[in-house]
C-alpha cells in the first residue's frame, strides 16, 4: 500500500506541476480555481489511499468520483474509460464483434431474450428461450462471469455455447463463430396496404441515412404512394444522420438545424445539401415520449416545414448536441457542447432535464414557460419547452396491473417457450393470432402460478387508511373503508377476463418473436398498433391531412 501511495504522490506532483505550467499561459481566477481544487482532488486520494482502514481500488474509486462530477452537469456528459470503448463503439457505429443475441438473468437462469435476424446466433439455430449454461466450457452462474463479454470477441473466431432449450432435459452443444454484428438502424420496412409504406427507423448510427434511402427506394418501386416513418423508441445519434435523413424529404438547400453553444467558432447551420428524393409524398412521422435527440430534429424539420403530420406522444426534449474528446490512457469524454435549433427557431431541450416522468417524458410544461414559433409554410403555431409535441396525440391507456405482475414474473415470456416448443409453425405475422380457446389454455396453465399484484384502486385505499390513521379518523370511517375496499378488491380471475384483449395482445406478440423475429412482430402490429391505426385513418382523409398542415395546432 506504501508504494501505491508513493505513486500517488508523485502523480500528484506531476498533476500539479502541470496546472502550474498550464496557469502561466493563463493567470486567472478560474485556471487558479481549477487548479486548486485538483490539488485538493488529489491529496485528498493520497491521503485516502495511505490511510483508509481497507484497500481502495484507484480505479473504481476515481471514476465514481467522475461520474459524480458528470452527473451534476447534465445526463448527456459521459465518461468512457478504455474498458468500455467497445461498449461506446458499439453505440455509435451500431457494431460488435460477436453472435447478435441478448441474455437476461431471470430466476437465476441466463436466457436469450432476443436474437437479432441475420446474425451468427439465428444462422446456427439459437433460440428465444434457449438457456445458456456455460460459454467456453465455463458456468455462467460463476461468480463474476461477465456473459455478454464472453460471447464477444475477434471476427472468425468461435465460440462454444452448452444450451438448454425449452421442454428438454438434455443440453446441446452450440459452436457459433463470431462475425462483426451490425445493428440495423432500419430494423423492418414494408408495405401495409397497397399505397401505404412504412419505414421503422430506431437509431441514427453511420448507416442510418442509407438504409432509410434504401427502404424508401424499394418501397417507392412497390407503388408507395404514401409513407409512415416510425420514429418511436428511437434515443437518437449522429447529427449529420439527421440532417440527410431529413433531406429526403424537404428540398435542398432548406435549413434543417442550428448549433449554438459556448465555443462560438462550432456554431453552425445546416442545410439539406441534395434534392430531395421526394418533398411531395404524403408523410405521417411517429414519436412517443422516448423519441429523442436526432430522432425530434427530424420529427421537428418535418413540422416546421408542414411537410407531414406528425402522430403518437409528446418526444422526450433532448435538445442538446455531444462531442466526443479524446482523453489520455485511451479514455474518452461525451460532452455536451451545444444547443440544437430547429427551422421554426424553437429549441426542444426540456427546461428541466434531471426530473421526468416515470416513462422518460417531460410532463407538461406550464403556459408561462413556453415561448410560441411559427411554423415555415403556413405559420402555424409550435412550441418550445420540452420536445416536440404531436400534430394528433394518442393517448395510451395505463397498463393494467395484471399484465405488469405477469410480465415481471416471466409468465409471458415462458408461455410463449411453450407455445413454439408445441407448435412447429404458425400462421405469418399479420394472420396471426390465439383463438379464444388457446387464450383460455394460457388461463388454464396460470392456475398454480404467483402473479399477485396491487391495483391503483388498492393502492390509493391503502393510502387513504394511512392518512385516516394517521389524522384519527380512521375509527369513524372504518366500517366504510372495510366495505369499499371488499367492493373493488381485485380478482385474478375476473381480471383474466376484463383485460383479456391486452394480455392476448402482448401474449400474441411474444409468440410471434419466437418464430419470426422482429418482422415478423411489426406486421402483427399493423392492425392493432394505435398510432399506426391512427396513421391509416389520417390517410384515407386526405382533406384532413392537408388541413392538419394548415390550420392544426400542436400545443
Amino acid at each position: 500500500m506504501k508504494h501505491t501511495a508513493l505513486k500517488v504522490g508523485l502523480l500528484t506532483t506531476c498533476l500539479v506541476g502541470g496546472l502550474g505550467l498550464f496557469s502561466f499561459t493563463d493567470p486567472g481566477e478560474r485556471t487558479f480555481e481549477i487548479m486548486k481544487n485538483l490539488d485538493i482532488f488529489a491529496t485528498l486520494f493520497k491521503e485516502l489511499n495511505t490511510y483508509y482502514v481497507d484497500d481502495v481500488n484507484p480505479n473504481k474509486t476515481i471514476r465514481t468520483g467522475i461520474d459524480a462530477m458528470l452527473k451534476n452537469l447534465d445526463p448527456y456528459t459521459v465518461y468512457y474509460p478504455e474498458d468500455d470503448i467497445e461498449d461506446y463503439m458499439t453505440m455509435t457505429t451500431g457494431k460488435y464483434n460477436g453472435i447478435g443475441i441478448l441474455t437476461q438473468q431471470r430466476q437465476d437462469k441466463f436466457l436469450v431474450i432476443m436474437v437479432y435476424e441475420g446474425t451468427p446466433a439465428e444462422k446456427a439455430g439459437i433460440r428465444i428461450g434457449d438457456e445458456i449454461l456455460k460459454i467456453d466450457g465455463l458456468d455462467v452462474k460463476k461468480p463474476g462471469i461477465n456473459v455478454d463479454k464472453l460471447m464477444k470477441g475477434q471476427t472468425g473466431s468461435a465460440v462454444k455455447l452448452s444450451l438448454r432449450r425449452f421442454g428438454q432435459d438434455n443440453t446441446e452443444e452450440i459452436s457459433v463463430t463470431r462475425d462483426v454484428v451490425k445493428m440495423s438502424n432500419v430494423p423492418y420496412f414494408g408495405m401495409i396496404n397497397d399505397e401505404i409504406g412504412y419505414i421503422d427507423l430506431k437509431d441514427f448510427t453511420g448507416t442510418a441515412s442509407k438504409e432509410v434511402r434504401q427502404a424508401f427506394t424499394d418501397l417507392k418501386g412497390k407503388g408507395m404512394k404514401k409513407v409512415i416513418l416510425d420514429l418511436r423508441d428511437n434515443p437518437g445519434g449522429l447529427l449529420n444522420m439527421a440532417v440527410d435523413i431529413s433531406n429526403i424529404f424537404v428540398n435542398k438547400d432548406s435549413e434543417i438545424v442550428s448549433t449554438k453553444g459556448k465555443v462560438s467558432e462550432w456554431n453552425k447551420t445546416y442545410t439539406a445539401l441534395n434534392p430531395a428524393m421526394d418533398a411531395e409524398i404524403p408523410l405521417v412521422v411517429l414519436t412517443n415520449s422516448r423519441s429523442a435527440s436526432a430522432a425530434e430534429i427530424v420529427a421537428g424539420v418535418i413540422q416546421d416545414y408542414d411537410r407531414g403530420v406528425l402522430i403518437g406522444q409528446k418526444s422526450f426534449g433532448k435538445g442538446l448536441v455531444q462531442i466526443t474528446r479524446d482523453l489520455s490512457y485511451n479514455s474518452k469524454l461525451k460532452i455536451t457542447t451545444a444547443k440544437y435549433y430547429i427551422p421554426s427557431g424553437r429549441c426542444i431541450q426540456a427546461i428541466d432535464y434531471g426530473h421526468r416522468n416515470a416513462d422518460g417524458s417531460v410532463g407538461k410544461i406550464p403556459d408561462s414557460l413556453q415561448t410560441a414559433f411559427k411554423t415555415r409554410k403556413s405559420g402555424r403555431t409550435v412550441y418550445d419547452g420540452g420536445g416536440i409535441a404531436p400534430d394528433i396525440l394518442v393517448d395510451h391507456p395505463a397498463q393494467s396491473a395484471i399484465l405488469t405482475s405477469l410480465y415481471r414474473k416471466g409468465y409471458i415470456f415462458e408461455y410463449a417457450n411453450k407455445y413454439r416448443h408445441d407448435h412447429a409453425s404458425i400462421k405469418p405475422g399479420r394472420e396471426f393470432s390465439l383463438s379464444d380457446a388457446e387464450y383460455q389454455e394460457f388461463v388454464k396453465w396460470l392456475g398454480d402460478k404467483d402473479y399477485d399484484y396491487t391495483t391503483d384502486v388498492e393502492r390509493k385505499f391503502e393510502e387513504l387508511e394511512a392518512s385516516a390513521k394517521k389524522e384519527k379518523y380512521y375509527d369513524v370511517v372504518q366500517e366504510q373503508l372495510k366495505v369499499l375496499k371488499t367492493k373493488f378488491a381485485h380478482s385474478k380471475d375476473s381480471d383474466l377476463l376484463k383485460f383479456k384483449d391486452e394480455i392476448r395482445y402482448m401474449l400474441e406478440q411474444e409468440i410471434i418473436l419466437r418464430y419470426y423475429l422482429q418482422k415478423g412482430l411489426r406486421e402483427h402490429s399493423f392492425s392493432k398498433d394505435p398510432e399506426i391505426m391512427a396513421s391509416l385513418k389520417v390517410f384515407q382523409d386526405m382533406n384532413r391531412y392537408q388541413s392538419i398542415l394548415k390550420n392544426g395546432a400542436s400545443k
